[in-house]
Formats: structure tokens, sequence, C-alpha cells
């Protein structure tokens, strides 16, 4: 037997009916029945469970009815529910639409005539206080009614009497008479009996409404000390599963085995549609959680007394004084070290701290987007309405927003504490992400963008665009205070309908002056969420090995992806600092958006066999100290792209750079200036130029290949390709002379990128 897809209204101002309701991006719609009733709308699986199960609830009073195309539309309060809701056909949407805006205008409407004490109710009880309330109206509304009631009857009582005082006068009778008395008493004592009946209900309401505050306190009370049991339980639970874990030896930090990654709610967020309230609304891709490898307990305040202990090959050579006593001298250096630092980093020049606004400009993702599923994203041409106003040469640079943490690097006398310096500050260059949904411009080729921070910050900077296809960028930078840092990063890129991953290729490499450490690494991948529906949201997930080549040290990163069955912190990374033996030093802990911790080893354990069958460690640590904090982000930086402090100043214009200098790329000044689509007109333009030089260059090198020789179609300018001594790559290396051409004035050599001849 077929369900009806729909109900017609029903007396109480009740609407019933089938809809879809969207759940994930596995099950997509799914067919749920909904029923609108005193201004709440509820939905059920099926109609039988009307009786028993509630999955979800939402008040009309406090909610936005949002209508879109076809057949679709959205019910939200604001941030907590959120129903994507679709009809079968466009006159039941509205149908539905109808009644939910007429019940939301009624529920409103009573709501700003029932007293005020809604202040005093949490907003987690308003669907229980819209109801009280709906009831007290209801008593209001039948007390109405009686007195309304009460008047006729005394009206029509009133006639009544006469009428049977006019009988009375009347000459009938005698049995007739005594009929007549008999009637008028009942008559009366009728009428005595009604005026009883409506003062007590008028007395009954008087009552409840005095009495209504005292019960919503008591109410909310009640609430109050059942949602605190609710949290104590569940700590205590958590607790329990904990010791569990330790106890059988499980770990806290994540193994190298592929994690669930799901949408973010959020942050941020809730990142998928819908709400939490019923069990299948939210977007995974795994419900497997990490198998944790290791786990980290404080050490034993006793453990001086031990001496050439060895557990399972890891033993500690230091008594615990002596670790206090060098943890006071770290103190006391790291504070000598940033007192000096902050008198040598006083800035000489004020750079901006703000940028025009970002216009609130629509745009269909969809109907741009649906075509390039697959595609490389580097040959779709993209509005710079999903861009931010910085080209990726100048994102790029943004590595360098904590550099102080590789100046401290560079004073440290450990190997191994200075691989912890380098391993936070690979971590800190993804924080500047965290809410950057923006696009950065594709560098044309030829491009450059120069940093001079000399002054400010010890360092200078230079990138410069070496490829097109495939589009990569090389960067150098060397610091006065002791340490040189290159990379070179091409970004591969896929579109995905729901999601784009970036992987970034090449390495990056750190050498210190004074030690002659080198250090290498490469990036994680960055997935941004949510492409098509929903609010954008960016993770960054996958492992980095960073090696120091010259001593053997090493220092294994673990981003662990976003997931929904995970009970660890969002952003989580973590990490064991290692020499050249394998023996674990130090543990790195936190999240790339927050901090990052380390902890010393003092010594380890071999735990017990995990399910795959991996023998777990447990490493005994002393306290965790603060290795690196991100910044707190400017003012008003939701309207500025959510730009750091450096971010702002990266494209301030800026006298003697080169002429394919990032900040003269006109496009991009338009856009930051707000003029977007002279911005579009204007990137248009830049890219067929770049295709027209590369479609001449091409041509002149076809003689030369016909005769047989090997011809570099485009040859960078400031960087060339070398095999590295260390690593073996062949990489693109500074060659030097950006500096001294500048001081010259003399750009001579520079292509000519961004002008319109």
């Amino acid at each position: 037997m077929s369900e009806p897809k729909t109900a017609s209204p029903t007396p109480g101002d009740m609407y019933k009916g089938w809809l879809f309701k969207w759940t994930n991006y596995i099950k997509g719609y799914q067919r749920r029945w909904f029923v609108l009733s005193n201004g709440l709308l509820s939905y059920y699986r099926t109609q039988a469970e009307m009786g028993h199960t509630c999955r979800g609830t939402i008040n009309l009073a406090t909610a936005n009815i949002t209508v879109e195309d076809t057949c679709n539309f959205i019910i939200s309060n604001g941030g907590t529910q959120t129903y994507h809701l679709k009809a079968s056909s466009e006159v039941e949407r509205q149908r539905w639409i109808t009644a939910l805006e007429l019940a939301k205008a009624k529920a409103v409407k009573m709501q700003a005539e029932s007293d005020d004490s809604s202040d005093e109710a949490p907003v987690s009880s308003q669907g229980d206080k819209s109801e009280f309330q709906s009831i007290l109206r209801t008593l209001t509304c039948k007390a109405e009614d009686l007195s309304t009631c009460h008047d006729l009857i005394g009206k029509h009582g009133a006639a009544l009497q006469r009428s049977l005082s006019e009988l009375e006068s009347l000459k009938l009778p005698p049995e007739s008479g005594d009929k007549i008395r008999q009637v008028y008493e009942r008559a009366t004592l009728f009428r005595i009996t009604s005026n009883a009946m409506i003062n007590a209900c008028r007395d009954f309401l008087s009552l409840a409404q005095t009495h209504s505050k005292k019960w919503q306190k008591s109410l909310q009370y009640e609430r109050d000390q059942r949602i605190r049991l609710e949290e104590t339980l569940e700590q205590l639970a958590k607790q329990h599963n904990n010791l569990e874990r330790a106890f059988r030896g499980a770990t806290v930090l994540p193994a190298s085995s592929p994690g669930s990654a799901g949408s973010s709610k959020g942050s941020g967020g809730g990142h998928g549609k819908g709400d939490l309230s019923d069990d299948d609304e939210n977007e995974f891709f795994d419900a497997i959680e990490d198998a944790p490898e290791f786990i980290t307990v404080p050490a034993d305040p006793k453990y001086h007394k031990r001496t050439g202990s060895n557990v399972s090959g890891i033993s500690s050579e230091m008594g615990l004084e002596d670790h206090i006593r060098e943890e006071q001298q770290q103190q006391q250096q790291q504070a000598a070290n940033q007192e000096s630092a902050s008198k040598e980093l006083i800035p000489r020049k004020k750079r901006r701290n703000r940028i025009p606004d970002k216009p609130n400009y629509s745009l269909n993702l969809w109907s741009i987007m649906k075509n390039c599923i697959g595609k490389e994203l580097s040959k779709i041409p993209m509005p710079v309405n999903f861009n931010e106003p910085i080209s990726m040469l100048q994102r790029l640079t943004e590595d360098l927003e904590y550099s102080e943490l590789l100046d401290r690097a560079a004073k440290c006398e450990s190997s191994l504490e200075q691989l912890c310096y380098v391993a936070a500050f690979t971590v800190s260059s993804y924080s500047t992400t965290v809410f950057r949904t923006g696009k950065p411009f594709n560098p044309l080729l030829g491009e450059t963008f120069e940093l001079d921070r000399l002054e400010e910050s010890g360092y200078r900077s230079l990138c410069e665009q070496v490829s097109h296809h495939p589009p990569a960028a090389a960067h150098h930078a060397v610091s006065k205070r002791g340490w040189t840092l290159r990379q070179e990063i091409a970004i591969a890129s896929k579109f995905r309908g729901k999601y784009l991953s970036i992987m970034p290729l090449g390495s990056i490499h750190c050498l210190f002056a004074n030690s002659g450490n080198h250090y290498t690494w490469k990036k994680v991948n960055t997935t941004v969420h949510n492409i098509i529906v929903g609010k954008l949201w960016i993770d960054q997930s996958g492992e980095i090995d960073i090696i120091n080549h010259k001593t053997g040290d090493k220092c294994h990163l673990k981003f662990a992806p976003y997931s929904y069955f995970s009970r660890d912190v969002a952003r989580k990374v973590t990490g064991v600092v290692t020499d050249s033996s394998g023996k674990a030093h130090f543990i790195l802990s936190g999240t790339w958006d927050e901090k990052m911790d380390y902890s010393r080893v003092m010594q380890s354990t071999r735990g017990e066999n995990g399910a795959e069958g991996r023998q777990k460690t447990v490493y005994q640590t002393l306290r965790a100290k603060d290795l690196w904090r991100r910044n707190p982000l400017p003012e008003n930086a939701e309207n500025m792209y959510y730009f750091s402090n450096l971010a702002l100043s990266l494209n301030e214009e800026e006298e003697g750079v080169a002429p394919t200098d990032s900040r003269l790329r006109p496009d991009q000044r338009m856009m930051e200036n707000g003029h977007w689509d002279e911005a579009n007109s204007e990137k248009q333009r830049l890219e067929e130029k770049q295709r027209a030089v590369r479609r001449k260059r091409e041509s002149e090198t076809v003689k030369p290949e016909e005769e047989g020789a090997h011809v570099d179609t485009y040859k960078a300018l400031w960087f060339e390709r070398k095999e590295d001594p260390v690593t073996g790559e062949v990489t693109n290396v500074y060659r030097g002379g950006y500096w001294e051409a500048k001081e010259k004035q003399d750009w001579s050599a520079c292509p000519d990128v961004f002008s319109a001849s």
C-alpha cells in the first residue's frame, strides 16, 4: 500500500507529508515523514515512528526558510540545525512553503505576545518553553470562551427570568403557576453555578500565570542537573576508556595507515548538511580510526635513582636533576634569545595592516565547475571570484611567517633540539591556511616576488615561476642569522566533484651555516572540502619525514585527517625525533593551526601487540614545553580574506622591485581594490599574452630540433637547474645576481610579463 506524498492541512494548524531530506554524500536524499504542528517541524523515518521516535525538531519561530531552484528548499535556525529538503514536485514544495510561512508567522506572533520569561531560559530549552507557552495561551483562550459563555448565559438567563415573571403575572391555573416558579428557581441556580464555574476558571488561570516562571526555573534547574550528570558520566566513561587503553598498551599517536576524514562542523564547525539529530546526517569517508603506535606517560619521579637502565634497547643517560637543570638553562637561553631578537626586530619601516574589504559578489560555482571534473586545475580558466588577491609566489613566501623558529634553531648546540625547531617551522607554515579557502593567482612564466626583511627579521627572499606546464616555482631565502631555506614546489591538483585535492611536489631544504646541518622534507596534501555544497573548509593530511643528512637524525610527523569518529582533537599533528640509531629523544604534539609542544623522552618500554600485530611503545617523558604558537589574526581579518599581518604586507606597493614582481601584476591589484570585473578581463589578457609568447618561443625552436639539437624552450632568469650534492635531486637553485641588479636598478634582463604590448 503506497503512502501519500502529502496530506491536507488538518485542524489545529497541522500539516503532514513525505519529503526528501539530505543525509550525506553517500546516501544523498532520503525519504522522511514530516509533521508541522504548533510552530514546530518534526521528522521521522516512517509514520510508525510518530508515537515513539522523533529524529529531529526545529522551531520555526527562530528559523529561516530559503527557497532554492526546482523543488528544493532549506530550513535553518542559524547554526545548530539545517534541513536541506526536496519535494516531489514544485506544486508540493509551494504547499509546504505556504504552510511553513504561515506557521512561522503564527509562532513569531505568539512568541511576541508571550511574557518575557524567554530571557531566563537557555537556547537548548526553546522547544519546551514554546510548548509550555502554547499551553498557557490555550488556557487563556478557553478562559475567554468561558467568559463569553458566561455573558451569554447571564443575558439569556435574565431574559428567561423576565419571561417567567411575565408568566407569573398572567392569570393561569394554580398548577401552571407552581411549575413556572420551579423553572424560575432552577434557572437562578443554573446562573449561580455558571458564575461559580467561570470564577473558578479565572482563579486557575491566574494561579497558573503567577507560578509559570517558578515552574520554568524548576524545570530548568532539573534540566541543568541532568546535563551535568550526563557530562560527568561521559567524562568518567572517557577516563575509564583511557585507563583501559593505557593498561593494554594502546597509543595516543596515530599510525601511518590511512585514516578517516570528514566534513567539519565549524568549524570549524559543521561543514556538512543537516544537523546531528539523525544518525545518517554527516559526511564521512571512512569509519575506521587510525590505529595508534605508542603512548606517552609522565616520567617516574624516582627515575634519577636508576642509572644505566636499559629497557627495550632505549635508555636514558641523564638523571632527573640534570634534566631539570638543563631545562632551566634552556628557558634562560630562550628568554635571552627572545630579548635579543626583540631588540633586533625593531621595524624600521611601517608596513600596512589592512587592505580593502572583500566585496560581496555572488557566483554560481556549479555552472563553472561542472565541466572541470578530473581536469588539471592549472588548465582551467578560473575567474578571480575564486581567488584571493595574492599570487602563489607570495603564498609560498608566507612559509616564512614564523622565521624566528629557524633563528632559534640556528642557535641550538644540539642537532636533536634543532630538529624540533625545524619540525615546528614545518608545521607553522600551514597555520595561515586554516581559514584561507581562496585560490592564489597562478604566476605567469618569469614572474618573480621578492621579500626584503633584512632590517625587521634578518632575511630576504626571492621566488620565481620557473615553469608553466607543469607549474613550478623556485624559492630561495637567506638569513644573516645563519640559515638558508630553498625549495622548488610544483602543484598537482584534481577536482573530484565535492572536494579538491592539492598535492605539492618537490623538496624543501634548510641549511645551517654554523653546524653544517642540512635538512630536507616534503609538504603534505591539502584538501578543500564542500566545493559544490556547504561551507568550504580545508584539511591537511599526510606524513612528513624531516631528515638531517649530516647526522642521520630524523623527525617523523603525522598530520591526522579530520574524522567524526576520532576522539583526538581536530587538525592534530604528532611526531617523534630520533637519532641515527633509531633512539627516540623527543615527542612532538599539537595542531597545525594553533601550537606545537615537545617533550624529552626519558625511557621507553615495549607494550602489547596491537590488533594489527604491531608492537607498541610506551614513552616516559618530561613535562611538555611550548615550541610554537600561532599569532592572532588582525582585526577585521574575516573581511580581508583572513590574511595574517605578514600576508597583508606582501602586496604592498614598493619602489625598486623588478618589473616582473607580483606587486606590479595589474589583475591582482584590481581585485585587491575591489574591481573584480576589470580584474577578470585583465587576467584573460595576461593569460592570452603568455600563451602567445609560448607559441612564439616554440616556433623558434622547430628548426634546431629538426636538425637534432636539444633546445630548452625556457630558462629561468635567477635560478638554474642543478643536481643537489646531498640528496642527488635535480632542482632549481638560486644562481645569484638579483640583489645586485636591484642595487644597480638594472632590470634589462627581465622579460616583459605584464605590459599590454
